[in-house]
């Protein structure tokens, strides 16, 4: 098994740096926080993953990168840990704050963490690195940046420029070569190409910058051009840092060779962060000024110039986006137009629609698309969630419902794709907005009581959920009402209060039926009733209504709510006798979970298959497999929701495992299990091969379960 890690891969040639590269590796052997730091275009970025890839197996728990580039320095004071945090994977469903779930994670890791592009949260990223260092002693960290962050004990590898005479012009001609196929430095050319490189600073990003200019001009016609742009474009000040003269010349180099509608265009198109589609390109930035139906040849003349880059995913969609140092002189322009207000608001607009329609196509054949797409796009939605609850440029939010219509619309992301903290975090914020009652705050009532039950936080749901009903009933909002006595019904199911959990949930049920709605949602409340009703000893009613569930699911390609119903059908045949038949709906359920990230069903799924797996005859596996559930739970909240009917299969399972393999070994396969990530625990599970012949399939409870019994389901 490779070391974990998320880098990207290199998609140019990395020219030079060979000193810097064997300096920087003996830095990250030797100390626990390195800053590359130097101008902007000048490599710190390529220079830390190049060191960061080669040193990997140095690190038994990966290297990972974060990209900070696309986090705005807004009033979200947590956003920046719930960055780093949605980088490493973290499971995102507890109530603890980003910063201290981050701690607990690292704690006890042997991990390379790669910061980059965090120029504008320099004080916040200095404080989150201080801390991590503080509170994890095997974490190592490298760091990406122009100015170090001051920490105590960070050392410092100052990147200088390229120099003139050998790397800096081996870094021109092959980018040169790459957009001029034959280009070579020569001798009738190699004084222009020199002298060029020397006017550009050896700043890298300046140099392939340049390079595309050839497509159109000759060497020497560049070196003609470049004295007339560094006058016009720093306003001849003499007393202008060099190297920033270079850059800014370059970009703005290339800003004065576009068409009118290509500079309108990049300026425009600084209202994204990461990465966009072209569809969202179309909608946002096309107006009068720019026709739709050209942006696309826009999009590709910016490309040619390097303004943009164009990734395709492994899905084989194309995505494009800016560098930092090209999308930050763009937004000036933008400022400088009048224009960001209106085009973030058309942002928000196009976002808005996507959550939207996101929400339609989760209860269809392409909810993985849709977890997929969410996920690619969480850094603009969470700008445009920005925009929509705080306003821009020290104007307020325009319409509190758009707001907490995203954040409700979102309930799929969070509940759905294992962002419950920041789904938490959204709607908390939506709900201080004032306002009268309205669809939208009843919805965002609904779905922050969803995800603080989820959380264990019995209070906060409880309060939100009773709001929500009497907000509901007295303005004659049926949907939101039988949405709030739903998640009421899950209350109860997760307090262990059965009867009152099968009341709600019918009660809620039978409301849906009445308005016509049919979803993930509806179909999981009739997971829940089953649940409710096993719980009270009544399993073949519940299976019968896991087994509609599971065939409405089919029926419409949903996937999310199969898992559960999987769940309950997995468990009701481990007690019928039926071991093989429930480790198959056992592993699909676990299998669905993990491709949606959905903890709360992966962790019940390992917690069902440890119990299958001691019937199986495999003590150790079992225990490795209730280690992992128990690491996993710490990620959830509260563990098994503290509830004794949730936590009867493990007992159980726990019971039997200490007797055949005694204290010691049983401690040591948990602790084994523990170490093990969510990816490796779920491959450990999947994997797993059959029980020989000659050993017991099954180990059924001391007691048939009767209607009456405590065993769930």
């Amino acid at each position: 098994m490779g070391t974990p890690r998320n880098l990207p891969a290199e998609l140019t040639g990395f020219v030079g740096r060979d000193d810097e590269l064997a300096e920087l590796s003996g830095l990250l052997a030797r100390e626990r926080l390195v800053t590359v730091t130097g101008t902007g275009g000048v490599g710190k970025t390529r220079l830390a993953l190049r060191a960061a890839g080669q040193s990997q197996d140095r690190f038994r728990d990966g290297v990972w990168l974060v990209e900070l580039s696309g986090t705005r320095d807004g009033r979200d004071s947590e956003l920046l840990d719930r960055t780093v945090a949605d980088a490493l994977r973290l499971p995102d469903h507890t109530t603890r704050p980003p910063r201290l779930a981050l701690a607990e994670h690292l704690a006890d890791r042997e991990l390379l963490l790669v910061l980059d592009g965090f120029d504008l949260l320099h004080s916040r990223t200095a404080a989150l690195v201080a801390e991590l260092l503080r509170r994890a002693p095997a974490l190592r960290v490298l760091t990406a940046a122009r100015r170090p962050l001051g920490i105590t004990g960070e050392r410092l590898l100052t990147l200088e420029p390229l120099p003139v005479a050998g790397d800096a012009v081996r870094l021109f001609a092959e980018r040169a070569a790459a957009v001029l196929p034959g280009f070579a430095v020569t001798e009738e050319n190699a004084a222009a190409v020199a002298e060029l490189c020397a006017r550009l600073d050896g700043l890298p990003l300046a140099l392939e910058l340049a390079a595309v200019r050839l497509r159109a001009l000759s060497v020497e016609q560049l070196l003609d051009r470049l004295d007339d742009r560094f006058r016009l474009l720093t306003g001849g000040d003499p007393g202008a840092e060099p190297r920033h003269r270079a850059l800014r010349t370059t970009i703005g180099w290339s800003h004065e060779l576009c068409t009118p509608a290509q500079r309108l265009l990049w300026a425009r198109l600084s209202v994204f962060t990461g990465r966009f589609d072209l569809d969202a390109v179309e909608y946002v930035c096309g107006g009068p000024e720019l026709a739709e139906e050209g942006v696309v040849e826009t999009v590709a003349a910016l490309v040619e110039r390097s303004v943009l880059s164009r990734e395709e995913g492994p899905d084989g969609q194309v995505r494009y986006r800016m560098l930092e140092s090209v999308r930050e002189y763009a937004a000036g322009w933008l400022t400088v137009l009048g224009d960001e207000t209106r085009m973030r608001r058309r942002h928000r607009d196009w976002y808005l629609g996507l959550a939207t329609w996101c929400e339609l196509e989760w209860f269809s054949p392409r909810q993985a698309e849709v977890a997929a797409r969410v996920a690619a796009d969480l850094p603009n939605l969470r700008l445009a969630l920005e925009f929509s609850l705080d306003g821009t440029a020290g104007e307020p939010a325009e319409d509190p419902a758009v707001g907490q219509y995203l954040a409700a619309t979102l309930w799929f992301c969070w509940v759905g794709c294992g962002r419950l903290g920041e789904g938490r975090h959204w709607l908390e914020r939506a709900m201080e907005l004032s306002g009268a009652p309205s669809g939208p705050r009843a919805k965002v009532m609904w779905v922050y009581g969803y995800v603080a039950l989820l959380q264990g936080d019995s209070a906060a749901a409880l309060a939100a959920l009773q709001e929500c009903r009497a907000e509901a009933e007295a303005t004659g909002n049926a949907a939101a009402e039988a949405y709030a006595v739903h998640r009421l019904g899950c209350l109860a199911l997760v307090s262990d209060d059965m009867p009152r959990a099968e009341h709600f949930i019918g009660d809620a049920l039978r409301r849906y039926r009445r308005i016509g709605e049919l979803n993930s949602n509806v179909l999981m409340g009739q997971v829940e009733l089953a649940m409710a009703v096993a719980f009270q000893g009544d399993v073949p009613h519940a299976v019968r209504l896991a087994q509609e569930v599971r065939e409405i699911c089919r029926d419409h390609g949903e996937r999310w709510t199969l898992a559960y119903a999987l769940y309950v059908l997995a468990y009701a045949a481990w007690l019928a006798g039926e071991p093989e038949r429930a480790r198959r709906l056992a592993e699909e359920s676990l299998a669905i979970d993990h491709a949606f990230h959905d903890l709360v069903g992966a962790v019940l799924a390992l917690e069902l298959l440890a119990l299958i797996t001691e019937g199986e005859g495999a003590p150790h596996e079992a225990a490795v497999l209730q280690g992992a559930a128990g690491r996993l739970w710490e990620s959830v909240g509260l563990r098994l929701f503290g509830s004794r009917y949730f936590n009867a299969p493990h007992l159980i399972c726990e019971r039997r495992l200490r007797e055949v393999l005694g204290e010691p070994a049983y401690a040591a396969a948990l602790a084994e299990g523990g170490r093990l990530t969510l990816d490796q625990a779920v491959r450990r599970a999947l994997d797993r091969p059959g029980p020989p012949p000659s050993l017991p399939r099954d180990r059924p409870p001391t007691a048939a379960p009767s209607r009456t019994s405590p065993l769930p389901l």
